[in-house]
């Protein structure tokens, strides 16, 4: 059935309306290009452009509706004007009523941290689907409707884009649905008008600072999605950071934890820690996983207490568990056959570097150099890019300092910036090598027998950008080659 304008109005905080809201809506967009005949155009403030600048634009190609912050000098007495407070708000809202609000079809986890995001949502999708409840998921890495896979583009798409995710998963039958939710969607309102079940809390460290500025404002960023949890969600998070309380402070969700050092309802013991996996006790039941190292740990306690939380059976769960692999690019291992070890790792912060480079120093068993290649993403936070240095001069016996993605900055002026982080003793060691492809060869050559490299930063992506154009590249597979 067509929808008509004041259909997809409900909840909307509305301040005025002028013109027919009986007219059909074929589509919504807020991108005047992408506007055809009978769609309704949101003007939203981004960060580069307003789209009150292109609502004349929207019309001539067939907007018939006009949701705005300030209505235009011109109206025009076919178009419906509709004023509010928030438009950003507003597209979410809007767009889920135009999808029938497939959020409150589905049981929808929503996972924010600053690490352990895409992990936690492709282990619980697995999980889910192998023990056969069709699940939706949306991540970093992909989207999946059950197992076909669909191309993501962010951590957490536009609020159109995830509606109609949603509404794709309820067609074809899904039940649950786990969604990686970014600071950026937050503070955007991406997620404005989703009815989430649950939401699970994993950490807070240095990121993002070019875009929120302060910590407070990131920490506020992260607790705005557990302050908009109804009364029938749960919200469970890390009992070990420092901020978990704060994030559920003023929560109506019913509030869950889990940990390994402090009290916890999810409570783990790790018993063994190796690089053929970790073997943890969780509220006294045993469970071996493929998964390495601590941070693996908090993110197993993370999936199993949503998966009770959600229904299922704990044994059930903790059998599915010990079978599951953990995401592309997540300490992900490849062996050689000379014996040395390469970890391909997404760690792009200083504290995630910390967390990968410290379970390396736990599973070495002898005198194994670590060798770290790593560099820091152009235009992005620069105040992490020395800590990044810093932390990884500290816990490797060799480090190569190279380039992420560069974007829009001179490779050179990101790679001083690191260089920035270290004592005069760390600067003679250090090996600065601009060129990716060419680092990982150099780490290579390096490595001796039983020495482990790490590749750090940029993980599963397939891509190194370089002044606007995004080149193949792939880290794994440049490894990949050279160990063979």
């Amino acid at each position: 059935m067509v929808k008509t304008i004041s259909d997809i109005l409900h909840d909307v905080d509305i301040l005025e309306i002028k013109g027919n809201t009986n007219q059909p809506v074929l589509g919504i967009s807020f991108d005047s290009r992408k506007v055809s005949n009978n769609f309704v155009f949101v003007a939203v403030r981004g960060v580069n452009s307003d789209g009150h600048d292109f609502v004349e634009t929207a019309i001539i190609n067939g907007a018939t509706s006009v949701v705005c912050e300030e209505m235009p000098v011109n109206i025009l007495t076919n178009i419906c004007y509709i004023q509010v407070e928030n438009t950003s708000r507003a597209l979410g809202i809007i767009s889920s009523n135009f999808f029938d609000n497939p959020s409150s079809k589905l049981k929808l986890i929503g996972v924010t941290g600053t690490n352990g995001k895409t992990t936690i949502v492709t282990l619980l999708h697995s999980l889910f689907m192998s023990l056969g409840y069709p699940s939706g998921m949306l991540s970093t890495i992909v989207n999946k409707i059950e197992n076909t896979k669909v191309a993501a583009t962010h951590t957490t798409p536009d609020p159109v884009s995830i509606n109609r995710l949603l509404n794709d998963m309820v067609i074809a039958g899904c039940e649950f649905a786990f969604m990686e939710v970014s600071s950026h969607a937050i503070v955007q309102n991406r997620i404005a008008g989703l009815n989430f079940s649950g939401g699970i809390f994993t950490n807070i460290t240095h990121d993002h600072l070019d875009y929120h500025k302060t910590f407070k404002e990131y920490i506020k960023a992260k607790k705005k999605f557990f302050d908009e949890l109804t009364d029938h969600a749960f919200a469970i998070v890390n009992s070990d950071d420092r901020n978990a309380q704060v994030m559920v402070q003023n929560t109506k969700a019913a509030i869950y934890t889990y940990g390994l050092k402090n009290m916890a309802d999810f409570k783990g013991v790790i018993l063994e820690n190796e690089l053929e996996g970790v073997k943890i006790k969780i509220n006294n039941h045993e469970l071996f996983s493929l998964l390495i190292g601590e941070f693996n740990a908090y993110n197993l306690l993370a999936v199993y207490g949503t998966s009770v939380l959600l229904g299922l059976d704990e044994d059930e769960v903790l059998i599915a568990l010990s079978t599951l692999k953990g995401a592309d690019g997540r300490f992900e291992i490849l062996r050689a056959k000379n014996g040395v070890t390469g970890i391909i790792d997404y760690a792009h912060t200083p504290d995630a570097l910390k967390n990968v480079l410290q379970t390396i120093q736990k599973l070495r068993k002898g005198n194994e150099q670590i060798i770290t290649v790593v560099g820091a993403g152009g235009d992005r936070d620069k105040k992490k890019r020395p800590l990044m240095a810093s932390v990884a001069a500290k816990y490797s016996d060799r480090l190569i300092l190279t380039s992420d993605n560069p974007r829009s900055e001179n490779p050179e002026n990101i790679l001083k910036d690191m260089m920035d982080g270290l004592d005069v003793v760390e600067k003679k060691s250090a090996l600065v090598i601009s060129n990716r492809k060419e680092a990982i060869k150099a780490a290579w050559q390096f490595a001796s027998t039983n020495d482990i490299i790490l590749i750090a930063g940029k993980g599963h992506e397939k891509y190194q950008e370089i002044k606007g154009v995004r080149y193949p590249f792939d880290d794994k597979e440049i490894l990949i080659k050279l160990f063979e």
